[in-house]
């Protein structure tokens, strides 16, 4: 969709450098303001965040239905189609040759939005949607009770309508992928630099479908089967992805369309940093790894091209640069990738949204590099994080910190992190509140939720995470009562397999996550100032005994061994100044050994049982 903003996109882009764009004066201002938070009443500052958002976004009186701009609902058929990582089932998918809603929504947008705003309304029914719908200013798109949109299973319909023609890889948008900037396919849902913009459903029946375990037509691949092969150890019900066999094409294994050698693309680099952002091998050449490197190597944003001939999934709903949004009380269903991703976005509320996608990389919600975010009674089923914050990647740190961000009744149902900060949290993660929260693990039995409360950085995402105070979690089944972890590198003091990093453990500070996926290793993470209180841990039966987990408290502290940059070596410091207090952890598989730590000082706990046993101290490891 060619809108009014296109020039400004285009001239943005040509404007990104090497780091993409300069951090705005505003934005240094927000983060100096915030970087001294920690003062005596934390909750009366996230109530003033919630105070913050509670005036609503607001809209002109006027409705555009889409029936009237030529949408058409259509007919369904049924197809075999992957539910998550090991399990299929037959679904609904609109029939071969069904109407293509695109061009009625887009118009409705457009006039919408050149009338000065109002509502977009899309009635109960089955809409067949091939291509993105993407929200300008001053547009609320509401779903109607029953309204169902099934967007296209064809990767090529992602890469028509972008502002950016890339030749045989089509016409791309601006986009952020695993936290670096790049050209690639459009979400389902996109926005840049829009105000004032709502998506919206009357109920959990407003449903948007990305159809991401459906086969692409003529194949029997999906979205999902890009992801390649998993490598996380011991994953409880992560063993295979759909359809995907060994050598097959994935976002994971070396793409022949990316250089042999970084000199190409990059030929300011010496030979020393070549080899270090390449590594051994040519897996640097995979596409998940090939666009870090050209983040790492100072490529501009305009030759990081993706899309067609490359295996980047899209996310669902991705939101960049906007400000005052709301998303409120519909369903997501199979989303391709993330389903949820606003960028350097400020001012977000997130209400009452059902995110229901048990795929690889499902996570529900990712805010990223935002600022004022609300995350309120919604639930989430997900195939990875629940909501995972995030704050860039490598040398894409342009837009800062994510801050000022408050969780708050949400229920998460299955999940791999439940509350997560990371992994890419280059930029740094600040003032951030979860409260009241439920975790109910319900496929505890089969696919248990892998850890309640975690973080994940590096010594190549690096970042800090710093005023992060939880309170109110009820975790009634637990969560994964088995160890799983990552390979760590050679010469590292904590053996691989040894624990339980993954999963397994209902509180993971894991400040070595996957280090043997990252070439350049040369970012020291600084985690301080996080305080857990009234966290509730039950039990379920798993060989005749009662557990709640493998281990109650995994913090695993930067390695200073991983680094591989030049001398001398930055400081590494521990983790610090974290309390814990008031929690009762069930009873460990694990009883000999209920905690982990490692490069952590003064960790407290105060009133805090696990296995029955109650702990007062301070423990450092």
């Amino acid at each position: 969709m060619k809108n009014t903003i296109s020039k400004q996109r285009r001239g943005l882009l040509h404007a990104i450098g090497a780091t993409g764009l300069a951090l705005s004066p505003a934005a240094k201002a927000a983060a100096a303001a915030t970087a001294a938070f920690g003062g005596s009443d934390p909750w009366g500052q996230a109530q003033a965040i919630i105070d913050r958002l509670a005036k609503p976004v607001s809209f002109r009186n006027a409705d555009y239905l889409v029936s009237d701009f030529g949408a058409a609902p259509c007919t369904m058929a049924t197809v075999k189609a992957w539910l998550s990582f090991e399990e299929q089932e037959n679904m609904k998918t609109p029939a071969p040759g069904s109407h293509d809603c695109y061009p009625g929504f887009a118009a409705a947008i457009a006039a919408c939005h050149k009338a000065g705003g109002g509502r977009v309304v899309i009635p109960a029914g089955d809409w067949y949607c091939a291509g993105p719908i993407v929200l300008l200013s001053n547009v609320h798109v509401h779903l109607k009770a029953g309204a169902r949109i099934y967007f296209s299973t064809n990767p090529a319909d992602y890469a028509k309508y972008g502002d950016y023609p890339c030749g045989a890889n089509g016409n791309l948008v601006l986009s952020r992928w695993q936290s670096n900037d790049c050209l690639n396919f459009s979400s389902l849902v996109y926005a840049y630099g829009q105000d004032n913009i709502a998506l919206t459903g009357e109920d959990w029946t407003s449903i948007l479908d990305g159809q991401g375990g459906v086969p692409f037509e003529g194949s029997s691949d999906c979205w999902w089967t890009w992801k390649g092969k998993n490598k996380t150890i011991n994953a409880v019900a992560q063993g295979s992805t759909p359809n995907y066999r060994p050598g097959q094409p994935s976002q994971r294994t070396p793409n022949p369309r990316n250089p042999e050698s970084l000199a190409t693309v990059a030929p300011h680099l010496t030979e020393a940093q070549r080899r270090l952002i390449q590594g051994e091998g040519a897996e640097w050449r995979a596409d998940e790894n090939y666009l870090p490197a050209l983040s790492e190597a100072g490529v501009p944003v305009a030759r990081r091209v993706f899309g067609l001939g490359h295996y980047l999934r899209p996310p669902m709903i991705q939101l960049i640069g906007c400000t005052n949004v709301l998303l409120q009380g519909y369903e997501v269903r199979q989303a391709p990738f993330w389903v949820h991703h606003p960028v350097h976005c400020r001012n977000i509320v997130i209400r009452n949204v059902h995110a229901n996608s048990l795929g690889p990389n499902s996570d529900g919600f990712d805010p990223e590099a935002c600022d004022y975010v609300l995350v309120d009674s919604c639930t989430f089923n997900s195939g990875d994080d629940c909501i995972a914050i995030k704050a860039g990647k490598n040398l894409d740190t342009q837009y800062g910190p994510s801050q000022n961000i408050v969780i708050q009744k949400c229920t998460m149902q299955s999940g791999h992190g439940a509350v997560t900060l990371g992994s890419e949290m280059a930029g740094g993660i600040q003032n951030v509140f979860a409260q009241d929260l439920i975790f109910q693990n319900i496929n505890w039995a089969t696919n248990p939720l892998n850890t309640a409360i975690r973080l994940k950085t590096n010594m190549n995402r690096g970042g800090y995470l710093r005023n992060f105070y939880v309170r109110n979690v009820t975790i009634p089944n637990g969560v994964q009562t088995s160890p799983s972890s990552y390979a760590m590198l050679p010469g590292s003091p904590v053996n691989s397999g040894s624990v339980a990093v993954a999963a397994g453990a209902v509180i993971t500070f894991d400040c070595d996550y996957a280090p043997v996926s990252d070439n350049v290793r040369i970012r020291p993470p600084q985690v301080s100032n996080v305080h857990i209180s009234n966290v509730k841990v039950g039990n379920v039966t798993k060989g005749g005994k009662p557990v709640s987990c493998y281990q109650a408290i995994v913090i695993l502290g930067p390695v200073a061994s991983d680094y591989n940059g030049p001398a001398p070596a930055p400081t590494v410091w521990p983790v610090r100044d974290v309390t814990i207090s008031d929690c009762d952890f069930g009873t460990p598989a694990n009883a000999a050994q209920p905690w982990f730590l490692y490069n952590v000082k003064g960790l407290a706990l105060k009133n805090v049982r696990i296995g029955g046993r109650s702990h007062t101290e301070v423990i450092s490891g």
